[in-house]
């Protein structure tokens, strides 16, 4: 069990955990979070950041799992790393124990120095990494599998079997709709996921006021 580091945050900050399948829709959802004036810390930035040349974490990672996850420029090589860690689990649980207490300490930090009336932590292994007690809401961008799969097709190439071994690898569908406190539905148009976070918006924004 790793023992994270703990920063003292604003009472009256409060804290929405965003989290949803591949391929949901979650950065659009926070992108117009941000537009409206939320503080939004994405998690898997924050990932990229930790492993840029000269941290500590890809340090780590090349000590734990060899020179061949780094590219050509000394880079990592997310692809190669991805290859190694997704069908391990020892692996998987490895590259954790660098990475998390890092991304989660640097979220904590960030959210304690903002000047926001909220923070949308964009989490998207939210469920799977046991992170709610973090925040004080979760809210879930959902979106119909078949949808789901499609988007991803779409956006990333591959092929279903690869879409369905990522989707096997997160929290179903029902489970995750059952933890949420708040959901966006994101079916239609963006127009139309807009105007869910627009009202969600305005809702946490006056439970900080109250």
């Amino acid at each position: 069990m790793h023992r994270y580091p703990t920063v003292e945050e604003p009472a009256t900050l409060l804290k929405i955990g965003l989290t949803g399948g591949i391929g949901s829709g979650k950065s659009t959802a926070s992108e117009h979070f941000a537009r409206l004036g939320a503080a939004v810390i994405d998690t898997d930035l924050l990932s990229r950041e930790l492993v840029e040349p000269g941290q500590a974490a890809l340090d780590e990672i090349v000590a734990a799992f060899g020179a061949g996850v780094l590219d050509a420029d000394g880079r990592l090589d997310r692809a190669r790393l991805r290859d190694i860690v997704f069908g391990d689990a020892a692996a998987r649980r490895r590259l954790e124990g660098i990475l998390h207490p890092r991304i989660r300490a640097e979220m904590l930090r960030r959210a304690a120095a903002a000047d926001a009336p909220y923070v949308v932590f964009v989490i998207p292994l939210l469920f799977e990494t046991a992170q709610q007690a973090l925040v004080d809401r979760v809210l879930v961008v959902d979106v119909p599998p078949a949808l789901q799969r499609a988007r991803v097709l779409a956006r990333d190439g591959g092929g279903y079997a690869q879409v369905d071994a990522i989707l096997a690898a997160q929290v179903d569908r029902v489970t995750r709709l059952r933890l949420a406190d708040d959901v966006i539905r994101n079916d239609g148009s963006i127009a139309e996921l807009q105007a869910q976070v627009e009202a969600l918006h305005d809702r946490y924004r006056d439970q900080v006021e109250d």
